[in-house]
């Protein structure tokens, strides 16, 4: 009853609540501000319990998304489901691959989402990794994007990126962050190693806390006069030179 499936997302706290106790995969969850009842404080601990970015609005926001009784509460469906990084690098030890990793930080266009996520399936990526917050939005206009990609590449969505990043590290696989200011080419780069490879956003790149992270950082040449390559070309052309690297 609480459903409009054309629209992507379900109105109603405890609509919303089942949903997420029945694992229905959350991308964003709207709440409103001035709302403090039990069943909200209910929601917004389940909320954060499951790492749902929540985002309080105006009532006003929420009556222009639906003009049905939505109690304070409206969740944005994912298309995706969301994957353990810690079992999806366990994963490729136990075959005895190599793994490759995608860092995403506060990439908000869903077409560059999609097309990264249809570049990183064709070059055998074994996952892709973003923020919690500040990502867009993996409904169906990422999934068009990806061209479906998004069904079979697994999404690791986390809380906090930089202790992500450490336990990456920990578990032996070296971050390499790709930076217009970086001194080294991609090309000069050991890529054959376990690897993640951490992009930043269209705006402003990579965050500094998560560069300082970084155990190496490269670049791609530029000779033209604009000084950056679009997030998911940039990608996709470092992808595949660690697939050239490994496939040597």
């Amino acid at each position: 009853m609480n459903q409009q499936h054309k629209t992507d997302y379900i109105y109603g706290t405890r609509a919303v609540i089942e949903s997420i106790q029945a694992g229905k995969e959350i991308d964003k969850l709207l709440v409103q501000k001035d709302l403090r009842n039990e069943l909200i404080l209910e929601l917004l601990q389940l909320a954060k319990g499951h790492s749902i970015p929540v985002q309080k609005v105006p009532v006003e926001k929420l009556n222009r998304i639906t003009k049905k009784n939505h109690q304070g509460a409206i969740a944005y469906l994912s298309s995706v489901v969301y994957a353990s990084l810690d079992h999806v690098i366990s994963e490729a030890y136990a075959k005895a691959e190599t793994p490759l990793l995608i860092i995403l930080d506060r990439v908000t266009d869903v077409r560059n989402i999609g097309a990264i996520a249809r570049t990183a399936e064709c070059a055998g990526v074994d996952a892709i990794v973003v923020p919690s917050r500040g990502t867009a939005q993996l409904g169906a206009d990422a999934m068009k994007t990806s061209a479906g990609a998004l069904n079979h590449i697994p999404i690791c969505r986390v809380e906090n990126l930089k202790t992500t990043i450490r336990e990456i590290q920990d578990n032996g696989i070296q971050v390499v962050a790709c930076s217009e200011k970086a001194d080294a080419l991609v090309y000069s780069a050991d890529l054959s190693v376990p690897l993640a490879i951490l992009m930043g956003s269209e705006e402003d790149g990579i965050s500094q806390e998560y560069l300082k992270l970084a155990d190496s950082h490269v670049k791609l040449p530029v000779v033209g006069q604009i000084e950056s390559l679009n997030v998911s070309v940039a990608t996709g052309v470092i992808v595949y030179e660690v697939l050239r690297q490994r496939l040597s």
